[in-house]
């Protein structure tokens, strides 16, 4: 296993981490034979967030007794002194730890962002806990350029997570600026959110860029693991082969899709809009026509029913025009 120091923290972390999202597909007893099998591995970087409902739960019972084996990191979408206190609490409590090693801001707008910053905002109470030895450092997490840039510039941001991988690169620069500022960059959604199905071929992209620090491919079962450690681990340059199905990847999803990030939602009339277009990327780039079909067909509230209010692209972090994906996939689906 490779491993690297995290920016300014001076942690000394694997270059292969474990994202936590996908866990909530399982249960504790899953949860807690995938990590020790990733500590086996020489996996020490867990993430995970307060907004993952029982990835943080999972994840603290999973590492009882083994705690010293891992670096662990959670976030908080808080933007009050109050309400961060109150999650990092919370953290503690679910992870069955006495201290955090990292706690990110997650993912805040422009407009969050100074109120965590102002009088009374959640960085007050990062500050504190970090003074208080419940959490060692502080980071931030974020869908936008325009906030990744901001963060640069902010003194108590020790780390930065964004989004980079074969279809998302337009934090290349902001990257190569971290590294520069000795800002550790831990890389979210390697294979963009479940798009890109070549999880090996995903990894091997991403580890090429000697400016990201540590990948956290988002995981649920150990031979998912095997290959994201094969991947990530192999530092041989990439093959004409591999470049091939890079551009070949490049070209089948362009911009235009759901990273299945969520924050479109609550959908009025309660369509799931990430699942819908996921089957539909089934249907459409796999060729699972079958496999694709029966999943939306268990659907409650399918993509014909979309009223076309806006209101989900107004939270999509990416501008996907979502009515437009939805009017075409309700053309493949409700025939």
């Amino acid at each position: 296993m490779e491993y690297r120091i995290l920016g300014k923290t001076g942690l000394k972390i694997s270059r292969f981490g474990f994202g936590g999202i996908p866990i909530q597909r399982i249960d504790a007893k899953g949860t807690k034979e995938l990590l020790y099998k990733l500590s086996e591995m020489g996996v020490n970087y867990i993430d995970t967030a307060r907004a993952y409902t029982v990835s943080e739960c999972y994840i603290g019972e999973a590492i009882e007794g083994i705690r010293d084996k891992f670096i662990l990191a959670t976030k908080s979408t808080a933007v009050t002194k109050e309400a961060m206190a109150k999650d990092i609490e919370t953290s503690l409590n679910n992870l069955r730890t006495n201290y955090i090693d990292l706690y990110q801001i997650h993912n805040p707008n422009m407009k969050n962002l100074d109120i965590i910053l102002s009088e009374g905002g959640a960085l007050e109470a990062l500050i504190e806990a970090k003074a208080a030895g419940k959490i060692g450092h502080i980071g931030l997490t974020c869908h936008s350029l325009e906030v990744f840039k901001k963060a640069l510039s902010l003194d108590f941001v020790e780390t930065l997570m964004f989004p980079y991988n074969i279809v998302e690169t337009q934090g290349t620069e902001l990257i190569k600026e971290c590294k520069k500022r000795n800002i550790g960059f831990i890389d979210m959604k390697p294979l963009a959110g479940g798009a890109i199905e070549d999880g090996r071929l995903a990894n091997r992209f991403v580890a090429a860029n000697e400016n990201v620090d540590v990948i956290i491919p988002g995981m649920a079962d150990i031979k998912e693991a095997l290959i994201n450690f094969e991947a990530i681990n192999d530092t041989s340059p990439l093959t004409e082969k591999e470049i091939e199905g890079i551009n070949k990847v490049v070209k089948e999803l362009g911009t235009n899709f759901c990273r299945r990030c969520n924050y479109c939602a609550p959908c009025a009339v309660g369509i799931s809009i990430p699942s819908v277009f996921l089957f539909e990327g089934y249907l459409s780039r796999y060729g699972l026509e079958e496999w694709a079909r029966g999943r939306y067909a268990t659907l409650p509230v399918k993509a014909s029913e979309c009223v076309e209010c806006g209101v989900c692209e107004s939270r999509c972090p990416y501008n996907l025009p979502i009515r437009e994906m939805m009017r075409n996939a309700s053309e493949k689906f409700d025939k």
